[in-house]
């Protein structure tokens, strides 16, 4: 279910409204009382047999409906609904909430409880909080229903987005959107009343109509039906990128390139009035370098500067009254930002760009759509697709980007979900939509060497080390922002455990370089326990020991949505196995090699002494998106790279044997 989102302030010329009419319940047909599953997704939970999404600009509400069949116990969990809605400047409420529960035999059990509030997220002055309610009765063949009004502030015009898609099966959805008609200005006066666009993403067949509604201008309809489940796979771009919408908007301009220019010119005219720099932070930069410091040095020393300031994505939020408390005043500049040592990822990314240019460097912020939300569509005229900021600073006559706001990013480089996607950046000459580069596969790498003593039974004793850089070290040192030292042990403890053998006891030993982020994340484990099979004289063990429990990935023959490995990297194993003289190696798994084009490079290969053998695993993914007419090279590469996986070494061991002494009896 969507939240609306405020788009525009507006002037209103008020004048009475209709009342809208009380929506009734819908009688279930016999067809759907007896229902007990769908054709057309054999085992799904549950079925949308209907949906409704109303949105009257003139009335100020949003109006939603829902029937669904439970077919499933696990779709008995559809009976807790949760109700999303934002509390704050520009915020909304629920009221006008209903529902009931129909049982097969066609009994009834109306919705008689209270819901209650829960707080989801609270920040910035905004709280994001959800009604919470469960409908009463609900069990397998159960049909519910219930509805609800979400209501926006009087001075406010929203305009919806209809997410027609979802994990459910839909036989039939009603959307309509109602826009003002009233005076309806955007932010620089100009007059948008009744200046309607949107952009579809529809299946075949599939239509947004209008509709001249007397007394209200025109009215925006969508009737849909047999509309199928979001796509579920591994390694898929976000569910909102992929999934069939409509998303509307005012606008008072005509074209693509009229909306951006201007949009993106008012843009980068307040990006420039809180970045500055300021005097402070001229100050302050020039305690951090000298003006005989190569451009590439003073860049990096202020980033280092940044990056020891509280990022309070990752720790918390303060509250206005802590910032009144500390003798900190509304945050209007970057200088502000300085004042505190703290602030948000877009706040230090904004300081960080500051800090250049008060150094005598050209730098430039680009507002980005991040890749583990969505897609950029040009076509979709609205800045919310800017999610993050990232800095662009010329050194020595070449852009290079940097991402202050990901806490232990490096220096010069991009956090995966802001490399390869697409935004809105500064130029010299105003405004662009630009693509930011892709990091190569040797940004991102993760090497994983075991060193262990093996005995004639099967059990290993030694050390594993696993060292990363890049995206990878990235993804650690923000799990242990999120907890301490002692989630993180756990949370590197648990990681290495799914990897070795079962029975294998892992203790961490040492982290090393946790925050010294531009130093490869180097963590070492102890490991003892069963890796290998005893058959008689043979012991079976994993050829490699990391991909002991991986399960194959890719294993469909066909596949019609992209993939989305969200970065390029390189992986590095060499497991090395000592064994004694009365252990001997019966057969190994030949190298082997496998080509995926250009894209990805898979090499396996082995090291025998009379004591000792060492495998050696390598695959490099060269980048991170594959279309889904790639998928078949896909397929076959990562079939290939399975099969290799699950081969094993046979190693031999004479038996133990024993002499038996006769003894001699003794007198005397």
């Amino acid at each position: 279910m969507n939240t609306p989102r405020t788009v525009l302030a507006i002037a209103l010329i008020l004048f009475a409204a209709p009342i809208l009419r009380a929506q009734q319940w819908t009688a279930p047909t016999p067809e759907e009382l007896s229902m007990t599953s769908i054709p057309e997704v054999p085992g799904a939970p549950a079925v949308y047999l209907y949906r409704e999404q109303t949105t009257d600009d003139t009335m100020h509400m949003y109006s939603y409906y829902v029937r669904l069949k439970v077919l499933t116990d696990a779709g008995k969990d559809n009976a807790n609904v949760e109700l999303p809605y934002f509390v704050g400047e520009n915020g909304n409420s629920i009221d006008n909430i209903g529902g009931r529960t129909i049982h097969p035999d066609g009994s009834i059990i109306p919705f008689t409880g209270k819901p209650y509030d829960k707080l989801i997220m609270k920040a910035a002055g905004v709280q994001e909080k959800a009604k919470v309610f469960t409908l009463p009765g609900v069990d397998v063949g159960s049909i519910i229903e219930y509805r609800y009004k979400l209501r926006y502030n009087d001075d406010i015009v929203s305009s919806p987005d209809w997410y027609v898609q979802s994990d459910l099966y839909v036989r039939k959805a009603h959307y309509m959107w109602r826009p003002t008609e009233r005076y309806v200005i955007d932010e620089k006066g100009n007059s948008i009343a009744g200046r309607v666009a949107y952009m579809p993403l529809l299946p075949e067949g599939a239509k947004v109509q209008t509709l001249i509604a007397p007394g209200h201008g025109t009215d925006y309809t969508l009737d849909i039906a047999n509309v199928p489940p979001i796509p579920r796979a591994d390694y898929m771009l976000p569910q909102a990128s992929v999934s069939y919408r409509v998303l509307f908007y005012y606008t008072a301009f005509q074209t693509v390139n009229e909306y951006w220019t201007s949009k993106g010119k008012d843009w980068s005219k307040q990006q420039d009035k809180f970045i500055g720099p300021n005097g402070a932070v001229a100050d302050y930069v020039r305690t951090l370098i000298t003006p005989a410091d190569p451009e590439d040095q003073k860049a990096r020393k202020l980033y280092a500067a940044v990056m020891t300031f509280d990022n309070t994505r990752y720790s918390r939020e303060h509250t206005s009254r802590e910032d009144r408390e500390a003798g900190f005043k509304n945050l209007k500049s970057t200088d502000d930002v300085l004042k505190r040592k703290r602030g948000g990822d877009d706040e230090l990314t904004q300081l960080f760009i500051a800090m250049a240019r008060a150094a005598g460097l050209k730098a430039y912020v680009m507002g980005v759509a991040s890749r583990d939300e969505r897609v950029f569509l040009p076509g979709y005229l609205s800045t919310r697709q800017l999610d993050d900021l990232i800095a662009i600073v010329v050194i020595d006559g070449k852009e290079v980007y940097f991402d202050p706001g990901q806490r232990f990013c490096e220096a010069e480089h991009l956090s995966w979900k802001h490399s390869g996607t697409t935004g809105l950046r500064q130029t010299d000459k105003g405004t662009a939509i630009a693509d930011t580069p892709p990091e190569s596969y040797k940004f991102s790498t993760v090497k994983r060497i075991g060193d262990l003593k093996l005995d004639e039974h099967g059990r290993a004793e030694g050390t594993v080390t696993l060292t990363f850089t890049g995206d990878p070290a990235l993804s650690w040192r923000h799990k242990a922002l999120e907890g301490d030292g002692t989630s993180l042990k756990t949370n590197l403890h648990d990681e290495l455990t799914r990897m070795l053998p079962g029975g294998m006891e892992v203790t961490v030993d040492k982290i090393e370089n946790l925050q010294e982020f531009e130093q490869p994340l180097k963590i070492t484990f102890k490991a003892e326990g069963p890796v290998g099979s005893p058959t008689g004289k043979r012991l079976l063990v994993p050829a490699n020991l990391f991909e002991a429990n991986s399960k194959p990935i890719f294993t469909e023959p066909k596949r019609d949505i992209a993939v989305d490995m969200h970065y390029a990297c390189d992986i590095r194993d060499a497991v090395r196995f000592t064994f004694p003289p009365t252990v001997s190696i019966e057969s190994a798994p030949e190298p082997a090699k496998a080509m995926m084009d250009k894209s990805a490079l898979f090499t396996t290969n082995v090291k025998q002494t009379p004591t000792s053998i060492t495998t050696f695993r390598n695959l490099t993914l060269g980048h991170a998106l594959f279309a889904a007419g790639e998928y078949p090279d896909l397929h076959d590469f990562y079939t290939k790279v399975a099969s290799k996986d699950q081969e094993t070494l046979i190693l031999t061991h004479a038996p133990t044997t024993t002499t038996a002494t006769e003894s001699k009896p003794t007198g005397n």
